[in-house]
C-alpha cells in the first residue's frame, strides 16, 4: 500500500492545536512538507519547529483569521504563488459556541457560515489548477458526525456542518476526473479543547458535574472512550494518500461507532 507523500505538500488550517495539528504531524511524517494556517503567529512557529523536528524537513506557516475569507484567500495565494502549489488541502476551524437552534442569532450563522463554507471554497478555488495541473489533489474537510445525525444544543453547528457536507459532495463530482479527491472526516467526541468547553457547558446548564456530564457522554459510545486527534489525523492521512486515489465523495465517522446510521 502506497502511503508515501514525499514531494507533496500539504495545507492544513487550524493547525496549531487539536486535529488539525495531529493532522499535520501525521502528514509531515508521511513525507509531506506541510503549509500551516492559522491566527496565531507565536503558535504557528512553535508548531513549525515541533514538525521540522519530527519529520527532519523544514515546513511554513501562513498567518490569517478565518474571520475575514477575503484576507485569507489573498495571503494563501501570494504565499503559493512565491512557494509553489499544493497538492492537499486540509480544510478544518473550531466550530460555533455550542446552544439550541431557536435561540441562534442570524450573526451566528453568517459567521459560522464564513469560517467554514466560505472559507474552505476561497481555499479550494486557491489551490485547485495546481493539483489539476499535477492531476493529484486531496481536499479533506474536517466536519462532523452531526451532517449524518445532527447533535443536540449544536443549531448552528448542524446547520453549516450540513451545509459544508453538499459542498463537498458536489465538488467531488466535478473534479474527480483530474486526480483530485474530496473527502470528509467526521470526528466523534474527541479530547481536545473543543470537548472540554461543550463538557463544561453542559455541565454549567444542568444540575450535574463535569464527571457526571464527561461519563454520560462516554456511556453513549460503544468504545467507551474518547477519540484522541491522533486517531481523527489516522483517516485524515490515509484520504491524503496515492493509495486512496479511488475514494471520493464520502463521508468518513471516526467515532468509536456512536453514530447510530449507516
Amino acid at each position: 500500500m502506497n502511503l508515501s507523500l514525499k514531494g507533496k505538500r500539504a495545507l492544513v488550517c487550524g493547525s496549531t492545536q487539536g486535529i488539525g495539528k495531529a493532522a499535520a504531524i501525521e502528514l509531515a511524517l508521511l513525507g509531506a512538507e506541510i503549509i500551516l494556517v492559522a491566527r496565531n503567529e507565536e503558535a504557528l512557529a512553535a508548531t513549525v519547529k515541533e514538525l521540522d523536528a519530527a519529520s527532519g524537513q523544514k515546513h511554513r506557516y501562513i498567518v490569517s483569521d478565518f474571520d475575514f475569507p477575503d484576507k485569507l484567500k489573498t495571503a494563501v495565494e501570494t504565499h503559493l504563488r512565491s512557494h509553489g502549489l499544493v497538492h492537499i488541502l486540509v480544510n478544518n476551524t473550531g466550530g460555533p459556541p455550542g446552544g439550541p437552534i431557536t435561540a441562534a442569532t442570524a450573526d451566528q450563522f453568517e459567521k459560522t457560515f464564513a469560517n467554514h463554507l466560505l472559507c474552505n471554497h476561497v481555499l479550494m478555488q486557491a489551490v485547485l489548477e495546481g493539483m489539476k495541473k499535477e492531476q493529484f489533489g486531496r481536499i479533506i474537510n474536517i466536519i462532523s458526525t452531526s451532517v449524518k445525525i445532527p447533535l443536540k444544543g449544536l443549531g448552528v453547528s448542524n446547520t453549516i456542518r450540513a451545509a459544508v457536507a453538499n459542498w463537498s459532495k458536489t465538488l467531488a463530482g466535478e473534479v474527480a476526473a483530474f486526480g483530485i479527491t474530496v473527502n470528509n472526516v467526521l470526528p466523534g467526541a474527541t479530547n481536545t479543547q473543543r470537548l472540554q468547553g461543550i463538557l463544561d457547558a453542559k455541565s454549567k446548564k444542568s444540575s450535574e458535574t463535569l464527571s457526571e456530564v464527561t461519563n454520560a457522554m462516554i456511556a453513549e459510545i460503544p468504545m467507551k472512550r474518547f477519540a484522541e486527534a491522533s486517531e481523527i489525523a489516522a483517516a485524515v492521512a490515509f484520504l491524503a494518500s496515492p493509495a486512496a486515489g479511488y475514494i471520493t465523495g464520502i463521508n468518513v465517522p471516526v467515532d468509536g461507532g456512536r453514530t447510530g446510521s449507516l
